[in-house]
């Protein structure tokens, strides 16, 4: 039987204490794995040997069309402020992919800690009639993939 590859355009994106977003684009999740080369001296070889070494994780860019809601705003200024710590700053995040009907899920990843450390505001041009679009970079600590 043949597998069929995955469309990208039917998602959503959750955030625990955030009611108010949905996302256009979600972008720039990865995972990398730092390399360690060593070698001792006295080996007999001239090749170092390579070991894992920390784990670190991209930022996610969500990009959303501009409305009156100022929840994710509140949010990055909160943080920007230092109004938020801990629990009240990181917040989890699940990222569903679905397949053409919308309701069945194909991956789920999840991402941990996660808190705003860019925002963007739309660019504005008098000559054109383009949607207004507003976009925040977050960072987090961990990331799973169920499925």
């Amino acid at each position: 039987m043949a597998k069929y590859p995955f469309k990208k355009y039917n998602y959503k994106v959750e955030i625990k204490g955030i009611t108010e977003a949905s996302f256009s684009e979600v972008s720039g999740f990865d995972a990398s794995i730092d390399v360690i080369e060593y070698r001792e001296g006295d080996e007999g070889v001239n090749y170092s040997r390579k070991m894992s070494g920390l784990t670190k994780f991209g930022n996610v860019t969500l990009k959303w069309v501009m409305t009156s809601s100022v929840s994710f705003y509140e949010w990055v200024m909160d943080v920007s402020q230092g109004k938020v710590l801990g629990e009240d700053r990181n917040k989890d995040i699940t990222i569903t992919l679905f397949d053409d009907d919308g309701t069945t899920s194909l991956a789920v990843w999840n991402l941990y800690n996660a808190w705003p450390s860019k925002y963007t505001a739309p660019d504005f041009n008098a000559s054109s009639s383009e949607i207004a679009f507003e976009s925040v970079e977050l960072v987090y600590e961990s990331m799973e993939r169920e499925s």
